[in-house]
């Protein structure tokens, strides 16, 4: 027998939907600007300082869950008072400096907050896990309102992503229960963390000494073309004389 009438039903399955969506248009958001940003960063830099990003929504039975181990009520506003990783983007970046580069980069977008930040890169996790964990407050316009949504932001390298996947299987294996895991593995796991941190410096080294090799062979000729939406474009003469110094009445 059916305990709840359709419509209260009906009604609920709205509500619950609706809230979720928020943090849905959320992601979509933070994508989008992401998107935008790295564009921007390519122009600038030329390269992609991201590799991939990936998202994800928790289901209704893990926010649940973690609302119980946080002695919360069951209600909207104290699921979005207790719970501020309900949506989750991961962020994969070529090296450490992008990882602050993105963060500097999401700090000045005027409609965000962050709201909270923990560096496990700088102090890492005692089992050696490293990546920047964000906090951001993000607008979602809603059809009848505007709604503000907290967004999980997690920024790491190549390295720190394949380690952390890594422990995550071999927790797995021992139904996550970290007690289990032999003494020797931990230490072999903290290790290999430390190899990875190892890894980005020497990585970032390389690629700092190719960028300065790069500039210093750039041409004239190439600065004086610019590319955008794959379509490249001469610059008019007249363009380049607003940076001629000769042109510049305060030098006559």
């Amino acid at each position: 027998m059916n305990l709840f009438p359709m419509n209260q039903l009906k009604q609920f399955q709205n509500e619950i939907t609706r809230f979720l969506m928020m943090y849905k248009f959320a992601l979509d958001a933070m994508e989008t600007k992401i998107e935008i940003l790295v564009e921007e960063f390519q122009f600038l830099h030329e390269y992609n300082p991201i590799e991939h990003t990936k998202s994800r929504l928790k289901s209704p039975e893990s926010i649940l869950n973690k609302l119980y181990r946080k002695g919360g009520n069951v209600s909207f506003p104290s699921i979005r008072e207790h719970i501020k990783d309900i949506a989750g983007l991961r962020i994969t970046c070529s090296f450490v400096s992008d990882i602050y580069a993105i963060r500097d980069m999401l700090k000045s977008q005027g409609d965000l907050v962050i709201v909270d930040e923990k560096d496990y890169i700088k102090q890492p996790k005692p089992n050696g896990y490293q990546s920047l964990h964000l906090i951001v407050d993000v607008p979602v316009y809603m059809s009848d309102r505007q709604e503000r949504v907290c967004v999980e932001i997690q920024i790491r390298t190549i390295a720190m992503d394949f380690w952390a996947s890594l422990e995550h299987k071999i927790y797995y294996k021992f139904n996550q229960d970290k007690q289990g895991v032999p003494r020797r593995l931990l230490e072999e796991l903290k290790e290999a963390a430390q190899a990875a941190s190892a890894l980005d410096r020497q990585m970032e080294r390389l690629h700092k000494e190719i960028e300065e090799i790069k500039e210093d062979q750039i041409s004239e000729d190439k600065l004086k073309r610019i590319i955008i939406n794959n379509q490249q474009f001469a610059l008019p003469q007249a363009l380049l004389e607003l940076i001629d110094p000769g042109n510049d009445p305060s030098h006559k």
